[in-house]
C-alpha cells in the first residue's frame, strides 16, 4: 500500500513536471518562460524510485531519534560581542513524528525574566543530503530556516540560514548554529549571529544539554 501511494505521488509529480516542461517550450506560462535551465525529463520508474528513497527514513533520522526525551538546558546568552553574559535554565522535549521522519522539539524557559517558549522541527532531507530545521517562538512572528551538514569527526551539525532582523524592517540576517552530540546524555548548541553595531558574527548563545 505504501509503495502504491508513493508510485501515485511520483507519477502525479512526473505528469505535472512534464506539463511544466511543455509550457516552458511553448511559452504558455509567463513565469516559466523566464526559466534559464532546460528541464530534463525523468521516466516514471526513475521518479518512483527517487520518491521512495526520499521518503524512507535512514541512518540520519535514526541518529536524531536517539535524542528523543527530556533535556535540561544550562543557557548562556550575549546581547553584544564582549557583553556581559546572561544565564538561565530551560527544558527541551524531543519527539520523532511521522514514523521517524522528523523530530519536534518544544523548549520552555525564561528570557530576561519573561516566560519563553519555542518550537523547532528538524529532519534530514534524503534528496539534499542535508539536515533541515525550522524554528518559531513566542518572542517573534517569523520563522528561522536553516540547513546543515553532518561532520562525523566532530559529531556535530553546522546549520546555516536566515532569520528576521526586526531592527532592520523587511531585512533578514545570517545565523549559524553548531549542534554537537557529545555523548548519549550530553549535547551542546552554539548559536552565532551579527553584532548590532558592527555586523560581524559573534556567539550569541550557548546551551549545554543534559538528558533527564
Amino acid at each position: 500500500m505504501r509503495k502504491l501511494i508513493l508510485t501515485i505521488c511520483a507519477a502525479s509529480a512526473f505528469v505535472a513536471c512534464d506539463k511544466m516542461n511543455k509550457d516552458v517550450k511553448t511559452g504558455s506560462d509567463a513565469t516559466s518562460t523566464n526559466e534559464k535551465e532546460e528541464w530534463k525529463p525523468v521516466d516514471s520508474a526513475t521518479a518512483t524510485k527517487a520518491w521512495i528513497e526520499y521518503a524512507t527514513p535512514g541512518d540520519m533520522q535514526k541518529m536524531l531519534a536517539k535524542s528523543d526525551g527530556v533535556w535540561m538546558g544550562e543557557n548562556t546568552m550575549w546581547m553584544a560581542d564582549g557583553g556581559k553574559p546572561m544565564t538561565s535554565k530551560s527544558t527541551t522535549t524531543n519527539k520523532m513524528i511521522f514514523d521517524g521522519r522528523y523530530q519536534t522539539s518544544e523548549h520552555k524557559g525564561d528570557f530576561m525574566g519573561m516566560p519563553f517558549e519555542g518550537m523547532s522541527i528538524t529532519g534530514y532531507d534524503n534528496s539534499k543530503n542535508k539536515f533541515v530545521s525550522t524554528w518559531i517562538d513566542n518572542m517573534g512572528t517569523g520563522f528561522m530556516n536553516m540547513e546543515g551538514d553532518w561532520n562525523a569527526s566532530k559529531k556535530s551539525i553546522e546549520f546555516k540560514g536566515k532569520m528576521t532582523d526586526p531592527s532592520r524592517p523587511g531585512k533578514d540576517c545570517d545565523v549559524r548554529e553548531v549542534y554537537t552530540f557529545v555523548d548519549d546524555t550530553h549535547q551542546t548548541l552554539e548559536m552565532f549571529g551579527p553584532d548590532a553595531k558592527t555586523g560581524k558574527e559573534f556567539k550569541t548563545m550557548e546551551i549545554k544539554y543534559t538528558k533527564k
